[in-house]
């Protein structure tokens, strides 16, 4: 669990920094996403997934 609450901690950090940091290119962002096909959303979301899944695996494993 503290695994967990430490991942979801620095989520929180990162995505505050985009927010603070670049909120012009979120805005920029945010507009890019809602015109992409969901087809490439999915693909990009599991890509990004499973990029993920091999870093922890690499890390912990």
């Amino acid at each position: 669990m503290n695994d967990f609450l430490t991942a979801v901690g620095l989520v929180l950090v990162l995505e505050g920094l985009l927010y603070g940091g670049l909120p012009g290119l979120v805005k920029r962002m945010a507009i890019d996403i809602l015109r992409m096909p969901e087809n490439v959303m999915r693909y990009v979301g599991l890509t990004v997934m499973a990029l993920g899944v091999f870093i922890v695996w690499l890390v912990r494993g």
